[in-house]
């Protein structure tokens, strides 16, 4: 496809590489323009091109290099991982020894008071001793200062200054859809679960303005590195829009990012009202633009690995199915006000029942709103989906984000709650293509950890920390990386500007050092690009 008679001037880059254009049908390519940004031309041969360099023009021979669109990550935390940028580096320790020994060395050089956090993506399964630390343990190491350790979104242990800060005492019950967790003696063990994290999350510290920026510009640029050149942070505080906003202004994004709003304090319909209202002046403010978007609200009905609701019980505790954070008449209300306003929402379901009741939901607000666009309602995970929950999202439209790197991380975890056969269930790659959902990709760090086709490779191997689960459940190539591109920008509502390439879109794309459609499969595991490029820039 050249398209030099339309494009005579000439192009700010040109690539000579095998460029998988990903548009339906179209055979590899050999070389590609890019000018203001924008994709100008392609060429089945190398020098199909010339025509278009000039003075100015940076041109990359690479004939055994590949080129492909930029991948999304449909569902990750940006800001979480920003936050995390100047953490206790705890995901490196491979023991509760070096785990606490790390958290020591922090304590020697912060004054006395200041709050000591760790970075949040590790699992306590990856220890030597499989747990988590505890109250004690975290004080042995500083009482001179309030420790916060964090697992991900959802999981928090604290020594007894950021307990005794947080207002949390051996009295403390926890709230609906909450977990303070003790021991068989029934004290504290410091864990916090879900909706019990709330009042910790009020007393934190927040960093100011110049740190949440350069924590988004060191962020955004190892996501870049990975090859992700757009995220959908998937549960955005509503005052942090603010923060992307001057990192945006600054130049410090070197991704895209759509925002979800988190609704999870939300509860009320004075509640929602409240976030819908500071969303509305976001838009009609006209803040959106390529770079940064707001895209909807995010909800949970469920927990996570510990909490996830099931039809049946977890392994050896009979009594126990997870649980739901919302009663579901509750739930439908607070969508229907969304969708109401004009806006999108993503809902994470994690369990079998937890799908299901979702499901309900989704359907009585499509009931309620029969010219509902398409995408409007998408579930957020759908991590142990049944062959009839499978068929209902399909019937009924609703978009799904699966995230493998989550899979990968949490299997020892998630193995010893759900047992072999539904840890092996999780995320029927498969079977929801096969039967035609719309099917998108992402990573869900901090849980699982971000990187283009480190996601690819899990999601055609099925290798997790636990081994090889679900092998029946395993993609193509081509049909992982769709998922984290042409599929991606539909749930966007961007496939006219990005997710293939074709002259005139956005040019977003990345450079490998060999063709990952191709190459060992093994490769893929620790492949990074050689650039990723956004906007027409290398970021």
């Amino acid at each position: 496809m050249n398209n030099l008679a339309d494009h005579a001037d000439h192009a700010d880059l040109l690539i000579r590489a095998t460029v998988h254009t990903l548009a339906p049908g179209q055979p590899p390519q050999r070389a590609i323009a890019v000018t203001d940004g924008r994709i100008t031309a392609l060429a089945a041969e190398p020098d199909g091109l010339d025509a278009l360099i000039g003075p100015d023009t940076e041109v990359l021979n690479a004939p055994d290099a590949t080129v492909l669109p930029a991948f999304d990550d449909t569902h990750t935390h940006l800001v979480m991982a920003a936050h995390s940028v100047h953490g206790v580096p705890v995901h490196r320790a491979r023991d509760l020894a070096g785990f606490l020994d790390l958290i020591r060395e922090r304590a020697a050089t912060t004054p006395a008071g200041h709050w000591i956090t760790t970075t949040v993506n590790w699992q306590e399964a990856l220890l030597a001793e499989q747990r988590m630390p505890t109250t004690t343990e975290l004080d042995a190491v500083t009482t001179d200062h309030p420790v916060l350790v964090r697992r991900g979104a959802y999981n928090m242990v604290l020594n007894s200054p950021a307990l005794r800060l947080a207002g949390i005492t051996e009295e403390t019950e926890a709230p609906p859809g909450g977990v303070i967790e003790r021991d068989a003696e029934g004290r504290m063990t410091g864990r916090l679960i879900n909706r019990a994290i709330e009042p910790v999350e009020r007393v934190l510290p927040r960093p100011g303005l110049a740190e949440r920026v350069e924590g988004l510009r060191a962020a955004s640029a190892a996501y870049a590195s990975t090859g992700i050149g757009t995220v959908r942070d998937c549960a955005v505080p509503i005052e942090d829009l603010d923060v992307l906003d001057a990192a945006r202004a600054e130049g410090a994004l070197a991704v895209r990012v759509r925002a979800l709003v988190s609704g999870f304090a939300a509860r009320t319909r004075e509640q929602v009202d409240a976030l819908l209202d500071r969303m509305d002046d976001w838009r009609a403010s006209g803040r959106d633009d390529d770079r940064l978007s707001l895209w909807g609200v995010k909800f949970g009905i469920d927990g996570g690995f510990e909490a996830g609701a099931l039809e049946e019980h977890y392994e050896g505790q009979p009594c126990y199915h997870g649980h739901l954070l919302w009663e579901p008449e509750e739930l439908v209300a607070a969508v229907d006000r969304v969708v109401e306003r004009g806006w999108r929402v993503g809902v994470h379901a994690w369990g079998d029942r937890g799908l299901r009741v979702l499901l309900d939901v989704f359907e009585q607000v499509l009931k309620r709103r029969p010219g509902l666009a398409p995408g409007t309602l998408v579930v957020e995970h759908g991590g142990l989906a049944r062959a009839d929950q499978r068929a209902r999202a399909v019937a009924l439209g609703i978009p799904v984000t699966v995230q493998h790197p989550l899979l990968h991380d949490g299997a020892l975890t998630l193995r010893r709650g759900w047992g072999e056969e539904r840890t092996s269930a999780v995320f029927p790659l498969r079977e929801w293509l096969d039967e035609g959902a719309e099917l998108s990709a992402g990573s869900d760090f901090p849980i699982g950890p971000y990187g283009a086709m480190l996601s690819v490779w899990g999601m055609t191997t099925r290798d997790t920390t636990a081994g090889v689960l679900g092998p029946e459940h395993a993609l193509a190539r081509t049909e992982a990386i769709a998922l984290h591109t042409v599929n991606a920008a539909r749930l966007t509502g961007e496939s006219a500007q990005r997710g293939s390439l074709r002259p005139g879109t956005l040019a977003d794309l990345t450079l490998w050092p060999v063709d990952p459609l191709t190459c060992p499969v093994e490769r893929l595991h620790d492949l990074r690009p050689t650039r990723t490029i956004v906007d027409g820039r290398t970021v």
